[in-house]
């Protein structure tokens, strides 16, 4: 009984498994698909809006794109919280490219013509993350439904 109590409390001493950081160009495209993936059905337009966000934001081929879509995909499948993701945009972006993210995320979940509430829920997790007011939450909600 004791050999397991000693166990369990050397368990605790174990150091935590470590995330691994991801690049600013990840965690976007991450971010980005877990808004595509918030309501559940896959819409050619939104894949579309995907790709080519993705290579006017980042000035990406479109093999590059796939890369780093596929490799997004795999670092949001295996995540527990936008955490991960956020903090790479926080440390290396400024509060306007900041509120410019959150407006791709609104351009996105505009792409198939509706927005669906749990994508809203999802840009609104990510705004308060991404440390974004509300005042520019919804602007940029707006400047989105401009650029349709």
């Amino acid at each position: 009984m004791f050999k397991q109590i000693k166990q369990l409390f050397t368990a605790f001493d174990d150091p935590a498994p470590s995330i691994e950081p991801h690049d600013l160009k990840t965690a976007v495209a991450a971010l980005l698909i877990e808004v595509m993936r918030a309501d559940t059905k896959l819409d050619h337009n939104e894949q579309h809006t995907l790709t080519v966000t993705l290579k006017k934001y980042f000035n990406l081929t479109d093999s590059e794109v796939e890369e780093l879509t596929t490799n997004a995909a795999s670092s949001l499948d295996g995540a527990i919280d936008y955490f991960q993701f956020s903090k790479q945009i926080n440390e290396h972006c400024s509060a306007a490219e900041r509120i410019e993210i959150i407006e791709l995320l609104w351009r996105l979940a505009y792409a198939d013509g509706e927005i669906d509430p749990q994508e809203e829920y999802v840009i609104r997790k990510i705004a308060g993350l991404l440390y974004v007011t509300h005042v520019d939450f919804i602007a940029a909600k707006i400047a989105a439904t401009k650029q349709k």
